[in-house]
């Protein structure tokens, strides 16, 4: 099984990553997701507060690999060939992946802080934020689990400033050398 996993910062464009290597029919599993079933389970609301809480006391309570770790199982349920693992944040969770499946691919995703506050208060999830102060601290949460150590060990990295339609055909043209 190849396992392909995304990382970047909020909004740099791993979901329209995702939304393409599914369109493509890759099966993708989400590791907000896996969070997001964290905090409706601890009864909470769907907000980015909620979210970073939770995700840091899963982190502090079973490591900084936590979410990666609890994402095997669902991917190993995919049965598939390759399978895209959508928002890595940490090198914990990077290295987790590659002792589990030898031949895991990252792609690291980057894109403008401006490119991609527009992008959230386009977007519309209830978890997203719409101001600039509380992108960067949602940044700094995710540097703060390991995202720039994850972005550095990245086998591939875009740089997704432009339009729609180009990052479509590079990731397009990515996914389809990697799956082979």
């Amino acid at each position: 099984m190849r396992v392909i996993g995304v990382v970047g910062l909020p909004a740099s464009g791993k979901g329209e990553f995702s939304r393409i290597a599914a369109e493509m029919g890759i099966p993708v599993v989400v590791m907000g997701d896996i969070i997001r079933q964290a905090v409706m389970e601890a009864d909470l609301p769907l907000s980015d507060l909620n979210m970073g809480e939770v995700s840091r006391r899963l982190r502090d309570r079973e490591g900084m690999a936590a979410i990666a770790l609890r994402c095997i199982p669902v991917i190993e349920r995919t049965d598939a060939p390759v399978v895209l693992v959508d928002g890595i944040r940490g090198d914990a969770e990077v290295m987790a992946f590659r002792r589990h499946f030898p031949d895991f691919i990252l792609i690291g995703i980057d894109s403008p802080f401006e490119t991609r506050l527009r992008r959230l208060s386009e977007r519309g999830r209830p978890d997203d934020l719409l101001d600039g102060e509380e992108l960067l601290l949602r940044d700094r949460r995710e540097v703060s689990f390991g995202l720039d150590q994850a972005m550095a060990l990245a086998d591939f990295l875009l740089q997704n400033e432009g339009s729609l339609e180009s990052f479509t055909g590079t990731v397009r043209d990515l996914l389809t050398r990697l799956r082979g």
